[in-house]
């Protein structure tokens, strides 16, 4: 079968039940301090003529252990001349296609700011081989394809003083019906030093933590796709951390093994304070950076990743919007 995602064209968005754009990263600036990020625009069908559109970012500062999260629900006018991500509302900003995205987060209070531009330095990668992806048969299936590397620059500003940034990032695209809510996911991106860079995803079922699906892809250093199948996957917990906030129990740090690949690696949080407690959606789930090092091949591998954790909390199955819808 071939690809059932082409692109520039599926960079835009699509008429589908839910979609997202989805940015990770990790950022240094030129005193030493290092930060990780991760910015999400979920997007839903709504009423004619409009779009909902809901905001998550989050901004962790490892050199002080703080992590700061931020959201913003609004609708939108559709933009059916739309060629990629294009998402803006007050000091909220996504743009942008395969040449490059833009992007601007703010927290609100005594929180940063940031302002991004991110530039693709491979050709993108379609998950499953053809940009289709299944999540089991209670799930349904899901368009999907990652730019797994970003060369990304900018600045932070924080209490009126504004730094030059620079680092690694990641973009996930994904759309479709996922057919019911009851699902979670324990999902990392990793970028290895020697420029081989990892998805892994785990399905499962909330209610009794039953495997449902596994999927994932790797790019080797020079660029080679290998699409790993369900019982090539693992991902293990190595420990647990109980959130003070909201009581939630979640997986802390992971070992990720792909026996095809003679790759096995551990991941360390760097923050294990990066929960993300949506007031909108009225549920939490687990979203952040870790350290990464491991063998492959038995050769001594290292670099960086990012987790998701979804479904650990009891008050929802999972966090799959429909978006909720705003007053204008």
């Amino acid at each position: 079968m071939g690809p059932l995602v082409s692109l520039p064209e599926d960079e835009a968005p699509h008429a589908t039940p839910v979609e997202w754009w989805y940015f990770n990263g990790m950022l240094r600036d030129d005193t030493g301090g290092e930060y990780s990020y991760h910015f999400v625009t979920f997007q839903s069908p709504g009423p004619p003529g409009v779009t909902p559109h809901l905001l998550q970012a989050t901004l962790g500062d490892h050199r002080r252990g703080v992590h700061y999260t931020a959201e913003k629900a609004f609708l939108a006018q559709e933009k059916p001349e739309a060629r990629g991500v294009d998402v803006a509302t007050g000091v909220w900003l996504m743009r942008g296609g395969g040449d490059g995205y833009e992007m601007r987060l703010h927290f609100a209070g005594d929180g940063p700011a940031l302002e991004l531009m991110a530039i693709p330095q491979r050709e993108p990668v379609l998950h499953g081989g053809t940009g289709l992806v299944h999540m089991g048969p209670e799930a349904g299936s899901t368009y999907y394809y990652s730019r797994t590397r970003l060369e990304v620059t900018g600045w932070v500003e924080e209490a009126g003083e504004r730094r030059q940034v620079h680092g690694p990032g990641w973009m996930d695209h994904q759309w479709g019906e996922i057919a019911s809510s009851n699902v979670g996911w324990d999902w990392t991106s990793i970028q290895l030093d020697d420029g081989a860079d990892l998805m892994a995803a785990i399905i499962w079922r909330p209610d009794d933590r039953r495997r449902l699906a596994a999927h994932g892809t790797y790019v080797a250093p020079d660029g080679e796709v290998t699409h790993l199948h369900d019982d090539e996957i693992s991902i293990a917990a190595l420990g647990s951390w109980t959130s003070p906030e909201t009581g939630i129990q979640y997986p802390m740090g992971w070992r990720v093994e792909i026996p095809s690949l003679e790759l096995g690696l551990e991941l360390v949080p760097y923050l294990e304070q990066s929960e993300y407690d949506s007031g909108i959606l009225n549920a939490a789930y687990w979203e952040g950076a870790a350290s990464v090092s491991g063998q492959r091949g038995g050769q001594a591998v290292a670099g960086w990743g990012f987790v998701e954790l979804v479904g650990y909390d009891p008050r929802q199955p999972a966090v799959t919007p429909p978006v909720p819808s705003p007053q204008r």
